[in-house]
C-alpha cells in the first residue's frame, strides 16, 4: 500500500512540471515531509470548462483534496481513511472506484514514499517491529505522478451554504511491488508516465483497456531506497530530517 509519503515540490513548480494555469490552481499547504491521510495535499485533474464550447479541450487543474476517497454514497467523512488506496487490479469494476475511473481521474504529485518492513526485533508488545524505508527518485529533480481518482462528496449534516460542505477527496492506485520493493512490502503506488498524462486525465477517455495500460509501477531501478528513522512513525514529526538514511536495523 502507499500510506505515507513526502510532498514539497512548491506550487510555482507543480504549475510549471504538470502544466497547469495559475487561475486554475489552489492554494497548498506547503512542504510535507510526512503526509497522512485525511490532509489535503496537491492534485491533479482536468476538467471541460462550463462555459467553453462543444468541442472544447479539458483544462488541467492544481487542487488540494483530502486524501481518503469519499464516493457519493458515503455516510461519514470518516470511512474515507479506509480508501487510501485502490487496488489496480479491480479499480475499474469495484463500486468504490468504478464511476471514479471512468472519468475523475488524477495524478498524484509525489516526491517520495515510505514504506515499512518487519524485522526480528521484538517491541514491548510483543509484536515484530517494523523498519521504515524511503523510496525516492534517483533524479531528485522529479516527482513522481502516481495514478489515482477523486469524488467530490457533500457531508449532508451541514447547511447548503457552509464551505465545509463540498469535501473533495482522492486515492491513490496501487498494484503488486516490483522485485526490489517486494522485499519490502508487497504493494506499491502506480505511476502514470509524461507521454500519457492528457489522456490519463481526459475525462472522456472511457476505454478501461488503454486506462489501465497507462498504469505502471515506477521503472525498476529509478527509485532510490534506504532505510529512515522510525520519526517517520509518528504523525507529529515532519521535517526534512525524516529523509535522512539511517542504518537499517533488525
Amino acid at each position: 500500500m502507499c500510506g505515507r509519503y513526502v510532498s514539497v515540490a512548491s506550487r510555482a513548480e507543480l504549475l510549471e512540471r504538470f502544466v497547469v494555469d495559475e487561475n486554475s490552481a489552489d492554494e497548498l499547504r506547503g512542504q510535507d515531509f510526512n503526509v497522512t491521510p485525511t490532509k489535503d495535499n496537491p492534485v491533479v485533474i482536468a476538467r471541460v470548462p462550463q462555459d467553453a464550447g462543444e468541442n472544447a479541450e479539458p483544462a488541467r487543474e492544481l487542487r488540494a483534496f483530502r486524501w481518503g476517497l469519499l464516493p457519493f454514497w458515503s455516510k461519514s467523512i470518516q470511512s474515507g481513511a479506509k480508501m487510501i488506496n485502490a487496488r489496480a487490479e479491480t479499480v475499474h469494476e469495484k463500486p468504490a472506484y468504478r464511476r471514479a475511473f471512468k472519468s475523475q481521474r488524477a495524478l498524484i504529485p509525489v516526491d517520495a514514499f515510505y514504506e515499512w518492513l518487519e524485522t526480528d526485533e521484538v517491541g514491548k508488545a510483543g509484536k515484530k517491529l517494523k523498519q521504515p524505508f524511503v523510496l525516492r527518485p534517483a533524479d531528485r529533480s522529479t516527482t513522481l505522478a502516481l495514478a489515482g481518482l477523486y469524488e467530490v462528496w457533500y457531508d449532508k449534516s451541514l447547511p447548503d451554504d457552509d464551505p465545509n460542505r463540498v469535501v473533495p477527496t482522492y486515492t491513490i492506485i496501487t498494484t503488486t511491488a516490483t522485485d526490489s520493493v517486494g522485499r519490502i512490502h508487497d504493494r506499491m503506488p502506480m505511476a502514470i508516465a509524461p507521454e500519457h498524462w492528457a489522456e490519463w486525465l481526459d475525462p472522456r477517455n472511457h476505454d478501461v483497456d488503454q486506462l489501465r495500460s497507462f498504469m505502471a509501477p515506477p521503472v525498476d531501478g529509478s527509485l532510490d531506497m534506504y532505510a529512515v528513522s522510525k520519526a517517520v512513525n509518528n504523525v507529529k514529526n515532519n521535517g526534512p530530517g525524516l529523509l535522512e538514511p539511517v542504518p537499517a536495523e533488525g
